[in-house]
C-alpha cells in the first residue's frame, strides 16, 4: 500500500470516487482443454503453451447474458454494503447480449427492482474498464452517487469450435462494481482511446445484413488475427498503461496489483516485464482457468483475486483493457 499524492491525478472541483464493491459469477459449467482439441487437431500443452489457458467456464444453454449479470450484480451490491434501491444507474458493457434491442442493462435493472437510468456499452474487452471511466465521471460530477458497472459476456454463442485459431480463447462470465461518492481519491483519470483503422483484426466475420441477405451463411462468429492483436497489445498497451500511472502520479513502485485484460498469459506476462513491475506487485492470471471472457474479463479477475485475499483494501490496483475496435481503457483505483 501507498501513501497517495493529493488528489490521485484528479481534478479538483468535483467529489471523490472510487470503488466499493466487487462481485463475479462464473457458470456452473468448467470445460478443460481435453473437450476441445480434437475438434480443432490440438492439444492441451498446445493451447498451454500458445495462452496460458487450463479450462473456461461455459454458460448453460437457458442461460443469458442478463441471468449471469444478475448474479455478479447482487454481489458486487452486497460487497459495498449497499441496498440494491441505493444504485442509481446501471452501466451493462457486453457484446454478446443477443438482441440489438431492448439493450441488457433495463432488464438488469428491472430484475434488481429499479428504474434507474441503464444502457448498454459496446467496447469489447475494453467495455468494463471504459464503465468505470463513465461511471467515476457520474459520480465526481453529481449526477450519481452509486453506479452498477458490469462486464458480461456468453462468448459461447459467438466462437467458431472448428476454428483453430480462436475456439480454446474464449470462456462466459460476468463481473460487477459498485461504483460510489468517496471523501478521498479512489479512481485515477482514464486514459482511454481507439484504433479504428485495425477495426478488422477482432471482428465479427459477417454483418447480421449479409446473414439476413444470405441464408446459406451461419451464424456469426468472432474471428482474430492472433499475431496482430498480440504485438498491438505488447506496443501499445504498455505505453498507456504507462500513461495511466502518469495520470495518477504515481510509478510502478506505488503499484500494489497489476490486473489485465486477461486476454493470454504471454501478452500479461510482456506487458508486467515492459513496465517494470516489481516482483512484490500481485498480476491477475484469471485467464488460467477462466479463458478471455471479454469485458468480464478485468472484474472477474480483480473479484477473485479479493475473494482470495490478494488484494487488500486500501491496495493500489492498475486496471487496463484492450480489445476489439481496436478500444483501450485503464485507469489506478483503490481497491475496495
Amino acid at each position: 500500500m501507498v501513501t497517495l499524492s493529493p488528489g490521485l491525478g484528479t481534478t479538483p472541483g468535483g467529489y471523490h470516487s472510487r470503488i466499493s464493491g466487487i462481485g463475479g459469477y462464473r457458470p456452473e459449467r468448467v470445460v478443460p482443454n481435453s473437450e476441445i482439441v480434437e475438434r480443432i487437431d490440438s492439444s492441451d500443452e498446445w493451447i498451454r503453451q500458445r495462452s496460458g489457458i487450463e479450462a473456461r467456464h461455459r454458460a448453460a444453454p437457458e442461460e443469458t447474458v442478463v441471468d449471469m449479470a444478475e448474479q455478479a450484480a447482487r454481489a458486487a451490491i452486497a460487497h459495498a454494503g449497499l441496498e440494491v434501491d441505493q444504485v442509481d444507474a446501471v452501466l451493462v458493457a457486453t457484446v454478446t447480449h443477443p438482441y440489438q434491442t431492448p439493450a441488457a442493462a433495463p432488464e438488469l435493472a428491472h430484475r434488481l427492482g429499479l428504474t434507474c437510468m441503464a444502457i448498454d456499452l459496446s467496447a469489447a474487452c475494453a467495455g468494463y474498464c471504459y464503465g468505470i471511466g463513465l461511471a467515476s465521471d457520474m459520480v465526481r460530477s453529481g449526477s450519481a452517487q452509486n453506479v452498477l458497472v458490469l462486464g458480461v459476456e456468453k462468448l459461447s454463442d459467438f466462437t467458431d469450435y472448428d476454428d483453430r485459431t480462436i475456439a480454446f480463447i474464449f470462456g462466459d462470465g460476468a463481473g460487477a462494481a459498485v461504483v460510489s461518492r468517496s471523501e478521498t481519491p479512489g479512481i485515477s483519470p482514464t486514459v482511454w482511446g481507439s484504433d479504428g483503422e485495425q477495426k478488422a483484426v477482432i471482428a465479427q466475420d459477417e454483418s447480421w445484413m449479409e446473414v439476413r441477405a444470405n441464408p446459406d451463411l451461419q451464424f456469426p462468429s468472432i474471428k482474430m488475427q492472433g499475431q496482430s492483436v498480440f504485438r498491438w497489445a505488447v506496443w501499445t498497451i504498455a505505453k498507456k498503461a504507462q500513461e495511466t500511472l502518469d495520470a495518477a502520479g504515481l510509478t510502478v513502485a506505488d503499484v500494489d496489483v497489476f490486473v489485465p485484460h486477461q486476454a493470454n498469459m504471454r501478452i500479461i506476462d510482456s506487458l508486467a516485464k515492459t513496465l517494470g513491475l516489481p516482483e512484490s506487485v500481485v498480476i491477475a492470471d484469471d485467464i488460467r482457468t477462466t479463458a478471455n471472457t471479454s469485458a468480464a474479463s478485468v472484474p472477474l479477475a480483480m473479484s477473485k483475486l479479493v475473494e482470495s485475499g490478494q488484494i487488500r483494501s486500501g491496495d493500489v490496483v492498475l486496471q487496463i483493457a484492450f480489445g476489439a475496435g481496436l478500444a483501450y481503457a485503464g485507469q489506478v483505483v483503490i481497491a475496495p
